[in-house]
This record gives structure tokens, C-alpha cells and sequence, in this order.
């Protein structure tokens, strides 16, 4: 019990209330006690009092992507084995679209990433951004996909050379063909994809567009428009512009924070969690290729190592790179 004294000095405390803080020192006569309402939210969405990611690791992932680059156009123009493997693994891609019947598939594929329907998709990613009031990464969308396609279209001139082989016959491919357009197009599309997402949906959003691009790559091998190695060169031309984008974000964020709040962390489980359910999801449709087309699939990888290591590279990459991207954009 306190009793109260109004005295003309002010109100103190009474002769019971400071007995009771000679006996109870360690509890206090009157407290108010005030909850943060911030901390009672889950760990994961709470305000992050530390400034963003510095864009040193962006950096250095665009630095390793061109290095990706430079040492598939080296083996591909200087090495008589690759330029081998490259045509057979293009043979068998050939030999499989005309045995399942799928030309009518891998056509409309491919002219998703005409100039027309990629103009399209890309100010539909725009949008999204502005919708989502994310500003600067609608800034830098256009700049991605016009970089990157742009590089592609330089490059093809300027290490263009004769790649003549007899499994081809009279359907050569076009010396200035490395790297594809097509395949830097569409990955260019679903790492922007990536970029307007919301952290919670990136990674089903990567796992879908590394199936939509690679289906894309598959598709040019089918049709005989480009080799492997044009497709693996136009994904990791998508992915250096990619990774530049994100680390221009990141330093206009340290220098001019956009705004401050909540922010959504994206636990690694997560990220990984559906890369590695698609990498099952193949694994079973591969299995259930062979059950149903036995013959025609066992006659497709017999004798062509080539057509399958290529088949699984240019599936690795694609949905490396968009996964890679999920992760360098966790806080």
C-alpha cells in the first residue's frame, strides 16, 4: 500500500511507501510498462535495423557469369571436341523432336521470345513493379532487357564464325548465331520476373520461368536454329545484366534509402524448396518419357552421350541462374 502525501514541496511518497523501497529495492513503486508492438512480430517481418546488402556480392556474381561467357564462346570457337559435341548433342535434340511429333510445340515456344511478344511481357513486368510501387526496380526492367538483348545482337556479329558440320547436311546454322537471342530474351524475361516479385513468390516464380526458358532453349535445338552452346551463352548473358541490375539497386539504396519498414527475410529452406521439387518433378516426367516411348527414347540417347550431357547443361543452367538470383536477393 502507498499512501500519498501532498505536501508544498510537491507528492511524495509516505513513511509506508518508503519502507516498502527500503524492503523491495529491485521493484519500483509505479510502472508503466510499454510493449513495442514491432516486437511481438515474427522475426521475419520485423524493421531491419541494418542498412541493405552492399552490391559487392552482385558484382562479383556478374564478374563470374562473365567468366561463365568468355569460357564457353573460347571452348566453343577453339576447341575442335566441343564444336564435336556441340553438333551432335544439336542431332539428337533434331532426331527427338521429329520422332515425338513435337514441332508444333517447340514453334509456338520459341516465338514467345519474338520481338513482339517479348516487348509485350516485358512492359507487363513494368507494370507489376509500378503496381507494386517498387520504382527503381521498374527503372531498371528496361534496362535489363535491353541490355542484355543488345549484347546478344553485338556479340553475334563480332565472334561470328563458320560452324559447318556433317550431321547437319544442308540445315547449317548461320555463322552469327553465338549467343541466341532467343535464349537471352527469355531469360532475360523471367529474371526480371524474379526482380518484380514479392520475396515470398520469387522462388516459385524462378522455378516456373527456368521451366518456361529452358523449354525455350530445347525448343531452338529442336528446330535447328541454334547449337547448346548458343543457348548456354544467351543465359548467362541474361544473368551478368541481371546481376548488374540488382547491384545498381543495391547502391542507390545505401546512398538514397528508399523507404524504411517492414521487410520480408526469405529463410534458405524456402528458396531451395521448390528448385528442388521441379528438379524431382523432371526427374519423374524423364521416367515417365521412358515408360511411355521406350523405344524411341532409348534410341534417342543410344550412342549420343552428347544430346543428354546437353540436355542436362542447358536444364542445370537455367534453373541455376534463376535460383542464384532468388539467393542473392535474400536480406
Amino acid at each position: 500500500m502507498v499512501v500519498v502525501v501532498i505536501t508544498t514541496g510537491g507528492i511524495q511518497p509516505s513513511c509506508a511507501g518508503q519502507s516498502r523501497r527500503r524492503v523491495y529495492p529491485h521493484i519500483p513503486l509505479h510502472r508503466f510498462d510499454t510493449v513495442n508492438p514491432v516486437e511481438r512480430l515474427p522475426s521475419s517481418v520485423q524493421a531491419d535495423p541494418q542498412p541493405g546488402p552492399s552490391p559487392a556480392r552482385a558484382l562479383v556474381g556478374a564478374f563470374l557469369a562473365i567468366l561463365g561467357l568468355a569460357a564457353v564462346g573460347a571452348l566453343e570457337r577453339g576447341s575442335a571436341l566441343v564444336r564435336w559435341a556441340d553438333a551432335a548433342a544439336l542431332h539428337g535434340f533434331d532426331q527427338g523432336e521429329g520422332r515425338f511429333g513435337l514441332t508444333g510445340v517447340c514453334e509456338r515456344l520459341a516465338h514467345l521470345a519474338d520481338p513482339v511478344s517479348f516487348a509485350m511481357l516485358g512492359a507487363a513486368l513494368v507494370a507489376v513493379a509500378v503496381v507494386r510501387r517498387e520504382y527503381r526496380v521498374a527503372a531498371v526492367v528496361p534496362v535489363i532487357l535491353a541490355g542484355a538483348n543488345v549484347t546478344t545482337q553485338i556479340l553475334k556479329p563480332a565472334v561470328a564464325s563458320p560452324r559447318l558440320s556433317e550431321w547437319l547436311g544442308e540445315g547449317q546454322i548461320a555463322a552469327a548465331s553465338w549467343p541466341s537471342g532467343h535464349s537471352t530474351a527469355s531469360m532475360s524475361l523471367v529474371l526480371c520476373a524474379i526482380l518484380v516479385s514479392s520475396p515470398r513468390l520469387r522462388p516459385l516464380v524462378a522455378t516456373l520461368g527456368a521451366f518456361l526458358a529452358v523449354g525455350v532453349g530445347y525448343s531452338l535445338l529442336a528446330l535447328g536454329w541454334h547449337f547448346p552452346s548458343d543457348v548456354l551463352g544467351g543465359y548467362l548473358v541474361a544473368a551478368v545484366w541481371a546481376l548488374l541490375g540488382v547491384a545498381a539497386l543495391r547502391a542507390a539504396d545505401q546512398r538514397w534509402p528508399a523507404r524504411t519498414g517492414r521487410t520480408v527475410a526469405l529463410r534458405l529452406g524456402e528458396a531451395l524448396a521448390p528448385p528442388l521439387l521441379a528438379m524431382s518433378a523432371a526427374f519423374a516426367a524423364a521416367v515417365a518419357v521412358v515408360v511411355v516411348h521406350p523405344v524411341g527414347a532409348v534410341e534417342a540417347s543410344r550412342g549420343n552421350a552428347s544430346f543428354v550431357a546437353g540436355a542436362f547443361m542447358i536444364a542445370g543452367l537455367g534453373l541455376a541462374v534463376a535460383t542464384a538470383l532468388v539467393l542473392m536477393l535474400r536480406r
